[in-house]
């Protein structure tokens, strides 16, 4: 089967079920895409890895990338290769200068791998046929960008725009002592958009 490449293009908070977020994955180069309900520790795993921050203590997605790194293993793609009852099936692609391994994989951390190890992800037609999304034709003309949004995000945006700058600084440093990097990347936006004004 031909495999279709995929790239993040969000992750927000699921509408459709409480605690827990969605990643949309969209078609390289297509139209469709892809939306996969993951959990919100997997969610902040991704999320941490997209904004590129560096958690003072290394999360287990971090964890295992070094563990694979000091034995010598690369992850080279993943992919996403089955869909029953509304559940998505992953396999890592993984290989030393020995051996070529394919590893099953829940989907959200198979991402939150792919996010660190910047390899490529992949899926079949017919998943993305099933399970996929046609978004309009002049979506695709828009620059790429990877969007995090969470409904604690929206509904406390408000509650952000009125602290100030100090009272934004010392909210910052409580929530990354707290590793809630996702309420985090929402406070550095609002911190980084006063930048810019």
């Amino acid at each position: 089967m031909k495999k279709i490449e995929l790239e993040i293009v969000a992750l927000s908070h699921s509408i459709t079920q409480t605690h827990s977020y969605a990643v949309v994955l969209g078609e390289v180069n297509g139209l469709r895409r892809l939306p996969i309900v993951i959990g919100g520790f997997e969610a902040q795993a991704i999320a941490v890895a997209l904004e590129k921050m560096h958690p003072s203590r290394p999360l287990t997605h971090d964890l295992m990338k070094n563990f694979m790194g000091a034995f010598e293993i690369d992850l080279q793609e993943i992919i996403i290769c089955d869909l029953q009852e509304g559940i998505f099936y992953s396999k890592l692609v993984c290989n030393n200068e020995h051996d070529t391994v394919e590893i099953d994989s829940r989907t959200s951390d198979a991402l939150a791998l792919a996010v660190r190890f910047g390899c490529p992800i992949f899926t079949y037609e017919n998943i993305l046929e099933s399970a996929g999304i046609l978004m309009e034709d002049n979506a695709s003309k828009k620059k790429k960008t990877v969007t995090t949004t969470t409904t604690t995000e929206s509904s406390s945006h408000e509650d952000l725009k009125a602290l100030s700058l100090e009272e934004l600084n010392s909210l910052l440093s409580e929530v990354l002592e707290q590793e809630d990097y996702i309420r985090a990347i929402a406070i550095r936006d609002e911190i980084n958009s006063r930048g810019k004004k």
